[in-house]
């Protein structure tokens, strides 16, 4: 989607140049890194959050029980020393670390937790967090045996309970300044709408590193409010920001021809093209399209005909892979390994075309019924990647006889035909995914789901295999063991990989770009790519910035 941003030449005057300079050497602590939000953040609530912009100030100034590891995809402990999900999963108990504050000085202890469970839990407050942890009616329970203790208990197992705590920020239960008092490397300290955010280390953080420095290096974080990519690449390219958290394969490329040491692919990410035909069973199209589209072989047949090597190579520039199905490699754990690798064989195509009942006439495919077979594909505007890689599916599905059309929209008008008027017939869109549980795609798997896209809202399964996820997702979702949930998972993928109600084409490297001033980066798959590790960043004695020497 294309954004029209105007941006004032002031705002690269707004900090003086001095300021960059603060560390001399990379053993110091000190200065300001750099990088932009793509968006204005709709809440410093860390409660309330649900946009990129939030969950990066989310990110670098709150606190939380258990961190997930960006790198290892490991759970490993933050405020809780230590942390036990009972038998049934329904209640976690924690033992938290002492003599700590918050950025303001206010005393952190297990009442601030049992706080921040029940805001959280508030159904007044709607908290888009606080949803992944509802399983059931009923209240959720938080009781304080001792300062240093907090038992949460939940009316339902809650699957993969723990992870869930990446996402809740603790907050104060006695601060004057309310959510704006943290516990995490650094705090709000200044905020100009439109224009930047500034925030600054707090030396109250609890973290030291392995020599008993405290943490975080820095002593502060700049992050100027930017929508234009272009504009972020030039700033990136001019020195006036350090890093960029994700960049296409376009941008990419550029820079790693420029400056070979600022581009950074971490290798195959969280994220997925794929494409999907409507089967809404009201959908204003021919009765014989639906036909086909309800056909299993018939998908299977479109996902054997097109070249997801070529995709990978041509449109990605080799920054993409083959996906398998819901599920990156990138999800070490989650991933069913045993998924077949996806092949291109026009010829095996036409073989499942011909026993569904379609015949090859000349360049021509054709239905038992003589109708020709030809589709329109909708995908967004503006999407160049979106826009090449459907035009390479026409021309492999021409290999095999089948027209396709293609249509682009802006998103709203993309998005009003995909969820109300069911006015299309395939479409080609994508997936940002920045959870490794299952749990996050019950919206998407259950019948019943408003994102289940290829057929939405079903009062009751529409196909045996349909009610099959069903079963398995619920399974999973309440089950006690990671055994037993990676178990039905993997059978989820397994039936996906089958019936391709979704043809997943590539997930797509994560990439990003991160000056040679920045001391102790590490990309990650894993979302923040670039500055996952915030705490331990430092700018090293060269004080250029982004790709100037």
């Amino acid at each position: 989607m294309i954004r029209r941003v105007w941006i004032p030449l002031a705002l690269v005057l707004l900090l003086p140049w001095p300021a960059f300079l603060r560390a001399e050497s990379a053993g110091q602590s000190g200065g300001e890194l750099h990088f932009c939000l793509r968006g204005e953040p709709k809440t410093f609530n860390p409660l309330l959050v649900e946009d990129d912009a939030s969950e990066t100030i989310r990110y670098l100034t709150g606190g939380v029980l258990i961190r997930l590891n960006r790198q290892t995809q490991a759970l490993e402990p933050g405020l809780a020393v230590s942390w036990k999900v009972s038998d049934e999963g329904r209640e976690i108990s924690f033992r938290i670390r002492t003599g700590l504050h918050f950025s303001d000085g206010t005393p952190f202890t297990s009442e601030d937790v049992a706080y921040t469970m029940k805001a959280l839990m508030d159904p007044q407050l709607h908290s888009p967090t606080g949803d992944s942890f509802r399983s059931g009616e009923g209240q959720v329970v938080v009781q304080t045996p001792s300062s240093d203790a907090v038992v949460v208990t939940f009316p339902a197992p809650v699957a993969g309970l723990e992870g869930l705590f990446d996402q809740v920020a603790i907050l104060s239960a006695h601060s004057s300044k309310k959510e704006m008092a943290v516990l995490g490397p650094f705090y709000v300290a200044d905020y100009s709408p439109g224009s930047y955010i500034l925030l600054r280390r707090n030396s109250n953080y609890w973290k030291k590193d392995k020599e008993g420095k405290p943490l975080p290096y820095l002593d502060s974080i700049r992050l100027d409010i930017q929508r234009n990519r272009d504009i972020e690449l030039l700033r990136f390219r001019r020195g006036e920001i350090h890093l960029i958290n994700s960049l296409d394969a376009e941008y990419f490329d550029r820079l790693q021809k420029e400056t070979p040491a600022v581009a950074h692919d971490a290798g195959t990410g969280l994220d997925s093209e794929f494409m999907w035909f409507n089967q809404v069973p009201t959908a204003p199209f021919s009765e014989n399209k639906k036909a086909w589209f309800r056909a299993t072989e018939f998908r299977r047949a479109i996902s054997m005909a097109i070249n997801r090597d070529d995709l990978s190579r041509i449109v990605f520039a080799g920054h993409a892979h083959p996906a398998f199905g819901p599920v990156s490699p990138a999800n070490h754990f989650w991933f069913n390994s045993s998924l077949p690798v996806p092949q291109y064989d026009s010829a095996g195509a036409l073989r499942l075309l011909v026993k569904a009942g379609f015949r090859l006439e000349g360049s021509t495919l054709r239905d038992s019924s003589g109708n020709r077979v030809e589709f329109t594909v909708v995908t967004n505007s503006g999407n160049k990647s979106r826009e090449q890689m459907a035009a390479m599916i026409q021309q492999d599905l021409s290999q095999i006889g089948i027209k396709v059309n293609l249509v682009t929209l802006d998103f709203p008008s993309l998005i009003e035909r995909i969820t109300r008027t069911f006015d299309y017939e395939a479409c080609l869109l994508g997936l940002v995914n920045t959870d490794l549980d299952p749990n996050s795609q019950m919206n998407v798997w259950l019948s019943s789901a408003e994102n289940h896209q290829w057929n939405p809202k079903q009062s009751k399964p529409a196909t045996l295999w349909e009610a099959e996820i069903d079963r398995l997702m619920q399974a999973q979702s309440s089950a006690t063991t990671d055994k037993k949930r990676k178990s039905d998972w993997d059978k989820v993928q397994q039936i996906v990989s089958e019936q391709q109600p979704f043809i997943y084409l590539v997930n797509k490297d994560a990439m990003s770009a991160i000056s040679p001033a920045v001391v102790g980066s590490a990309p990650s798959v894993l979302d923040p790519h670039a500055f996952w590790n915030a705490e331990v960043l430092r700018l090293g004695p060269d004080p250029a910035l982004g790709a100037q020497k």
